[in-house]
């Protein structure tokens, strides 16, 4: 059987390229996702695996501190989307660490900044967008969504969306 040309081969569609930057994994890379945790100096991680078991053992405070001034996050916001009660963020402040699930939070917060990053082009437009009401999210912000897995879920695919060109 002789193969189908291109464009009959993909049911007619006309495709410019053959690969997608988000499949490939070009989004949100572990060092990109490091730096805005602190950098490899306070999260000494270079793969998803050294990552991992950084998060089951507690990312250091100092992560969370670095997380709210590189995108201008206020307390209040921070303790809402980790779900950490004052008094217990004083107590890890105190610790220096992290529970395993706090932590996850924060790398959740850092993965989604960190492609908010990647798709609107710099820090200061993706702290911006993270605090914005937003449409598609049904007038929420972004970060208010990330205090969920399906929040952060809906965040990523209006993103991939806005990269996509599939939103304005």
């Amino acid at each position: 059987m002789d193969a189908l040309p291109v464009a009959e081969a993909r049911g007619y569609a006309i495709w410019h390229n053959d690969t997608c930057h988000v499949a490939e994994g070009d989004l949100s890379e572990v060092g990109d996702i490091v730096r805005n945790l602190g950098g490899f100096g306070l999260v000494p991680a270079r793969t998803a695996g050294q990552l991992r078991e950084l998060l089951r053992s507690g990312l250091p405070v100092a992560s969370l501190s670095a997380m709210a001034s590189a995108f201008g996050l206020e307390p209040a916001a921070i303790t809402a989307v980790l779900r950490i009660p004052a008094r217990t963020l004083a107590r890890r402040k105190h610790q220096r660490r992290l529970s395993p699930e706090e932590s996850d939070r924060l790398f959740r917060l850092s993965r989604v900044a960190t492609l908010a990053e990647d798709v609107l082009g710099d820090r200061p437009r993706a702290a911006s967008w993270l605090h914005a009401a937003n449409r598609e999210l049904g007038g929420a912000t972004p970060l208010s969504r990330l205090d969920t897995d399906l929040g952060a879920e809906e965040v990523e695919a209006t993103l991939l969306r806005l990269s996509h060109g599939v939103i304005g």
